[in-house]
């Protein structure tokens, strides 16, 4: 095991959070020797910060940055929020053509649009994502169909997809086809299936804020966070941190029953007689013959 103490990211975390594999085959590749970290061979479970330098087969794949990156991103329509540059051409990376390293922060499916992060950042990934955290998503949504009130009721109450029952969330009714939607979990194209539920079909599906960061920027551009949303931002983290930490030690997990002992056996009714201990000989049953075997004589014969 690692005796590496220092503040960062698992190597094995590291290398899944910026898309190149997953933990287990990165593990796979520390024991391989294919990976260096500054010039020398990891350990499993050694991290990586964020000056650190990671080498994959002799190429390096992190910068020696000297700032973290946060953009605020409008996804136009059509590209795929990831970082697999030589598997998917209308991939955002090659779309956006940073000049440094950097990876989305969650995903918006190829046919919406709207804002999503992008960061250098390992560290804040995990924060944003947790579901339990309830961080807040907002969508403006175009639908096929006039949204009733009643559609909008059953939306926000909960709607039974992929095996699950989704939360309760916000919606308003913003035109008699489209509605504004809040939700706090990322359930894979869930606005899309909910409606798909009420056998509506998204026409148009549009992010425009996560958490305290609203979109602002025209399609296919983006710009950095500033002082005052990324101080806020970390604010929110922190107080989401330490609810999870709270809530886990709470009582909220149901306590497990009591063993149960088993119960008595029941008395053997009075008519049973058990047989004595060591006594396994079975009796004749009457009006069977003895088993005593009969004499016979010197010759063999049997005595009359």
């Amino acid at each position: 095991m690692s005796t590496n103490k220092k503040q960062g990211t698992r190597i094995n975390k590291y290398l899944s959070e910026i898309g190149f594999c997953s933990r287990r085959e990165a593990d796979r590749m520390i024991e391989l020797g294919r990976v260096r970290l500054n010039g020398r061979t990891p350990l499993i479970g050694d991290k990586v910060g964020r000056r650190d330098k990671v080498y994959i087969d002799g190429h390096l794949i992190s910068e020696n940055t000297e700032d973290d990156i946060y953009l605020v991103f409008n996804k136009p329509t059509g590209i795929v929020t990831t970082t697999d540059t030589a598997g998917e051409r209308d991939n955002i990376i090659d779309y956006i053509n940073y000049p440094k390293r950097i990876f989305p922060i969650g995903r918006l499916d190829r046919a919406s649009e709207g804002l999503i992060f992008l960061t250098n950042d390992g560290d804040i990934v995990n924060k944003i994502l947790r579901a339990h955290n309830n961080h807040e998503k907002e969508y403006e949504v175009s639908v096929d169909k006039p949204v009733t009130a009643d559609f909008i009721q059953k939306m926000a109450n909960g709607v039974p997809i992929m095996g699950t029952m989704t939360r309760k969330c916000k919606v308003e009714q913003t035109s008699p086809y489209s509605f504004r939607i809040v939700l706090t979990q990322g359930l894979n194209r869930q606005i899309r299936r909910m409606c798909g539920h009420f056998e509506y079909e998204v026409q148009k599906l549009k992010r425009t804020r996560i958490m305290n960061i609203k979109l602002d920027v025209p399609p296919g551009q983006f710009r950095d966070f500033t002082e005052t949303e990324l101080n806020e931002l970390n604010t929110l983290l922190a107080e989401s941190s330490k609810t999870q930490k709270t809530s886990s030690q709470g009582s909220s997990a149901k306590p497990k029953p009591a063993s149960k002992t088993k119960p008595p056996r029941p008395k053997q009714s009075a008519n049973h007689k058990t047989k004595p201990a060591g006594k396994n000989k079975s009796k004749p049953k009457p009006g069977s013959k003895s088993q005593k075997p009969k004499s016979r004589n010197a010759s063999g014969r049997k005595r009359r």
